[in-house]
């Protein structure tokens, strides 16, 4: 058993958790929204068609946030297809699916099911078909009180009070091939800015977001955040990151230390953002969106020139295994190390598609590997984000020691005291002992550790077998004073909460 060493101190503060970072992402995709948040006729479905279960699952999972209607699909979208009487809405073709569209689930059915659900509604705008003029009539819809031709519109419809949504995207992953509307930097870059100009006429409260590159692997990555925001900066409050792992039998120490990955994306773009904040000798530190990311097989995807067209097919509906909770566990840690700059982050997607909760026609909704994770973090991830630094040994790679071993995140409570610290230990073969000193005037104790890993690692959950995977209890640590000591077992995420003996 190898040793790691950390101090938690409540002197180093990094921010407050952003009520934001626990979000997800509702897309027109496969069987995300049909079959998925809605299926009218299904036994848990109510009056409206939305399934009772997956809004259930989505409360169970502490999503704060969800973002609508795509991805790739809003490139292509018409809004206007997906309001007013449903017997008059048309089929449409989303051509970025494949899909064949019937716009029964559409705007105000979304915000609808987001009250039910109590999360905060995250639009996006087309970028790729439409622009400035389309995003100015949809905020025009949702947001203006009446008395004009959208919100009027809108009231005709049966929603009198405006949805006021806050947080909208403009577009998505514009630099990608496989986008409808594919621009330059220059060209996306000046269509933000005017749109952004242009909402804000309306609505001056709303946030904005910016896309930045569909992945750090794109050839222009870092070119195209600086061009982008060398137009946009003073117009728009974020811009986004995208990031999706997979595992393949050559790159398990590289899947496992996913999150030092997105560490050094997320970075890589703070910095971009603040050399381009400097040169225009701005106050401002934009914020970043890392508005999709999630685990992705995708190397399994057929890809979108091979699907043929029908509604709601079956699409990317991957298995999340033991293992994959695991990754997905050190995943939020990262966004948390990153609270200072992370405002919104949206976990893709919430039902079916890469989700952490699965359905069936007729069945039952259930939670997938992934679930437990993120549900935890989103519940006991409170108060403040501390800074961590832990001493550890690389992961053993093909060039000498890779990412740290173990990684360590806190949060704590200022109001209670309440401590929370989430481990990861990524060494395939070996135990860690996790060795930590906490900085407290308040006599602490534990009052829940659980682990996930250590095990068999591919196990995964179904419809036959719902709970194969969750998170079981531990007894392995020991607290003395303001030595706390916990053994993390090989590929395992653990979460260990404390609080003052006072507080119970």
């Amino acid at each position: 058993m190898f040793t790691s060493t950390a101090t938690i101190d409540p002197a180093f503060v990094i921010a407050p958790v952003p009520a934001r970072l626990f979000g997800s992402f509702v897309e027109h995709m496969g069987r995300c929204v049909y079959g998925g948040v809605y299926e009218p006729g299904h036994p848990a479905a109510d009056a409206d068609g939305l399934r009772t279960d997956v809004l259930e699952l989505t409360r169970e999972l502490g999503v704060s946030v969800v973002r609508y209607p795509g991805g790739n699909f809003v490139s292509g979208y018409r809004w206007e297809d997906g309001v007013g009487p449903r017997e008059q809405r048309p089929v449409t073709l989303d051509t970025a699916w494949r899909s064949l569209e019937r716009n029964t689930f559409g705007l105000n059915e979304f915000m609808a099911w987001s009250k039910l659900a109590g999360v905060e509604p995250m639009m996006a705008v087309n970028l790729g078909t439409r622009g400035v003029e389309d995003a100015c009539n949809l905020l025009e819809y949702t947001n203006f009180a009446g008395g004009t031709r959208y919100s009027d519109l809108r009231i005709g419809h049966g929603v009198r009070d405006p949805h006021a949504i806050r947080l909208w995207c403009l577009g998505n992953e514009m630099d990608g091939p496989w986008q409808i509307g594919q621009k330059t930097a220059t060209q996306y870059g000046q269509l933000a800015a005017e749109t952004a100009k242009a909402m804000r006429r309306i609505d001056p409260d709303i946030e904005l977001v910016a896309c930045g590159s569909s992945n750090e692997r794109m050839p222009t990555f870092g070119s195209w955040e600086a061009e982008v925001l060398d137009q946009a900066y003073e117009f728009v409050d974020y811009i986004s990151l995208h990031a999706y792992f997979e595992q393949t039998p050559a790159n398990r120490a590289q899947f496992l230390a996913s999150a030092h990955t997105m560490d050094a994306f997320i970075d890589g773009v703070v910095a971009t953002c603040d050399h381009i904040g400097a040169k225009k000798r701005s106050r401002r530190k934009l914020k970043l969106s890392f508005d999709e990311w999630n685990l992705w097989y995708e190397s399994r995807f057929v890809g979108q020139d091979n699907l043929d067209w029908t509604e709601a097919p079956r699409l990317i509906e991957d298995e999340y295994t033991t293992e994959d909770a695991v990754v997905v566990g050190s995943l939020l840690m990262s966004l948390l190390r990153h609270a200072d700059r992370i405002g919104v982050a949206c976990l893709a997607q919430l039902v079916n598609v890469i989700a952490p909760i699965r359905t069936e026609p007729d069945g039952k909704a259930w939670r997938q590997s992934i679930f437990h994770p993120f549900a935890l973090t989103a519940r006991h991830a409170r108060g403040e984000v501390l800074r961590v630094e832990p001493t550890s040994p690389g992961v053993p790679g093909a060039d000498g020691p890779g990412a740290p071993s173990v990684d360590v995140t806190a949060t704590r409570d200022p109001e209670t005291g309440a401590l929370t610290v989430f481990a990861v230990n990524r060494n395939e073969q070996d135990s860690g002992r996790l060795d930590l000193r906490l900085v407290t005037d308040a006599r602490l104790q534990v009052v829940e550790h659980q682990v996930m890993g250590g095990g068999e690692l591919m196990l995964t959950n179904s419809q036959d077998a719902p709970d194969r995977v969750t998170p079981r209890a531990s007894t392995q640590h020991e607290l003395d004073g303001e030595n706390l000591s916990l053994v993390l077992p090989p590929v395992s995420w653990s979460i260990l909460r404390l609080e003052p003996v006072s507080a119970r």
